[in-house]
């Protein structure tokens, strides 16, 4: 994996919200899912890189379900984004494209819950826009487990570069 610029990286971390991670998940558990993207988030801000936290809210509801905001560990810090979407995926109808193209980001880079629903939709939206794009195939888990796989390994590799976490890691530069 060639080496990935930290102030033209965005980590864009997918639902990491209670009532998403405690759902009942595979190949990874929700918690897994959510212990390695804070990680990720930490390490990317480190390198000059912007972490985006993505929530969805039901449109039309008055109060959303308990456990809609960010997990523990995943809240947002100074200087990250934050997006809350009202589709699946978090560049429709939202200001993401808008926010990451101002602060000059090429690379854009998934994880969350879940890997064929928001991440890949997410995903699809990030390679039609021209991003870069890639999947931290360890960083994220399905509903289904044969549906992960078959998004991490058909679907993902003709969007972008699918990787794991050391991977993106050992590419990320200050």
């Amino acid at each position: 994996m060639n080496p990935l610029e930290g102030r033209r990286t965005a980590l864009v971390l997918i639902d990491l919200m209670p009532r998403i991670v405690a759902l009942p998940t595979a190949p990874l558990s929700g918690a897994d899912v959510l212990e390695r993207s804070v990680a990720l988030a930490a390490a990317t801000r480190t390198t000059g890189g912007l972490v985006v936290n993505v929530r969805v809210e039901r449109p039309g509801v008055e109060v959303q379900p308990d456990g809609s905001g960010f997990a523990p560990g995943a809240e947002s810090q100074p200087g990250d984004l934050e997006i809350v979407k009202r589709t699946i995926g978090a560049f429709g109808r939202t200001p993401l494209d808008a926010e990451l193209q101002s602060r000059g980001i090429a690379n854009v880079v998934l994880a969350g819950i879940a890997t064929n629903f928001g991440v890949e939709s997410t995903g699809r939206a990030a390679s039609d826009l021209g991003y870069e794009t890639f999947f931290l195939t360890d960083a994220m888990t399905g509903l289904d487990g044969d549906a992960h796989t078959f998004a991490t390994t058909y679907v993902f590799p003709r969007l972008g570069t699918t990787c794991d976490t050391a991977e993106y890691l050992q590419a990320l530069t200050g």
